[in-house]
């Protein structure tokens, strides 16, 4: 089976954009008046959450970051063999160690924009490519957040906060990082320094992370079983977390409701996604047929470049997205107790400058 990380079309990536606005002022009154006419359709790719430390997959020329990526497939994490049990280990071991970044990661001045949005019904559905929670954590911080507005998000690729063995028994990912901790004590105890020092391993968005500079092997990692298992007579250590892998189809059910929420909206905005994979991309096209407006936001090369319909903004999200939403909802951005919380909070920590990994390293 030959499967391989999503890109680009090297044609996209050797042209010059056209019509693309790279202008702050401009971008805010494209946007103004793009979502001030209110029902839209929000689909956000990893560009959304670099600001709250997650790394996005490409660069700002749209290619890769990492080359030497070697991702573990869907069809590799759920072999019951052996051979299967060995990728696991690697998986798992890896996963332990990047998941507390993503778990403690905090929503930024985008995602909060956007939720003050959901919250005044100008955003009325969100599609999100991130498995990273952050959209749902920036609407709960306001109290007054309902359990509807929450429901319009639809996490398309699944997310890391949930894990599901191969039997269907679901658990919190916290719950199933302390399954890890108390079968590996020595990790628990190399976690722990991690966290207290502050030198967590570079993780890219999936939760993953390199240590093979460490001069480990995975062979000594134990996955545990499943307890729920157990207790109805089966030993079964073959868990996934709830993310789509390389190779996975995506629910139907799932992608049944991506077409029915851009069915729904009036446009289709587009921020921080360069559309490589097919799952949104195909989300792009169906809005292009059924006539709709769509905008990108999106900083370097995407693969909706160049289609006729697509007004394409080339600016930083967090540059732009809190003065836009403030400018749409008006009045209410300084009356409103709930939206004036929104719009004065959220991080702006991005990666450092130079903390690039388009050169090569040892694969994962």
């Amino acid at each position: 089976m030959r499967i391989s990380v999503p890109g680009i079309p090297q044609a996209i990536l050797n042209a010059k954009p056209t019509f693309s606005v790279k202008s702050i002022s401009e971008a805010i009154n494209r946007l103004t008046e793009f979502i001030g006419q209110g029902n839209v359709t929000l689909l956000t790719g990893a560009g959304v959450s670099v600001d709250s430390g997650i790394r996005a997959y490409r660069g700002d020329d749209g290619r890769y970051m990492n080359p030497n990526y070697k991702p573990i497939l869907y069809h590799e994490l759920v072999d019951p063999t052996e051979k299967g049990h060995a990728f696991r280990q690697r998986y798992w071991l890896r996963s332990y160690l990047g998941y507390p970044p993503v778990r403690d990661a905090q929503p930024n001045t985008t995602h909060f924009a956007l939720a003050a949005l959901q919250h005044c019904g100008h955003i009325t559905h969100i599609v999100t490519q991130n498995v990273d929670g952050l959209h749902h954590k920036a609407l709960q911080h306001a109290a007054a957040c309902s359990s509807r507005i929450l429901e319009n998000i639809l996490e398309l690729h699944g997310t890391l906060h949930r894990v599901h063995c191969s039997r269907g028994h679901v658990v919190a990912r916290n719950t199933f990082q302390d399954w890890l901790s108390a079968a590996n004590p020595q990790w628990h105890e190399y976690a722990d320094e991690l966290e207290r020092t502050g030198t967590q391993p570079r993780t890219n968005p999936d939760g993953d992370v390199a240590i093979e500079h460490l001069g480990v092997s995975y062979n000594d990692f134990i996955v545990p079983d499943c307890p729920h298992c157990m207790l109805e007579n089966h030993r079964n250590s073959v868990h996934k977390p709830e993310v789509i892998f390389f190779g996975e189809s995506i629910p139907k059910s799932v992608k049944e409701r991506s077409f029915l929420d851009i069915e729904h909206g009036d446009r289709l905005l587009l921020i921080g996604t360069t559309l490589a994979t097919y799952s949104a991309f195909r989300l792009v096209k169906h809005a292009l047929e059924l006539k709709k407006p769509v905008m990108l936001l999106n900083v370097g090369p995407t693969r909706a470049d160049g289609l006729p319909g697509v007004e394409k903004i080339d600016v930083q999200t967090g540059a732009v997205m809190r003065d836009v939403a403030k400018s749409v909802i008006g009045t209410g951005a300084h009356e409103d107790p709930i939206i004036v919380e929104m719009l004065r909070s959220g991080i702006l920590n991005p990666p450092l400058p130079d903390d690039d990994d388009r050169f090569p390293r040892a694969a994962g």
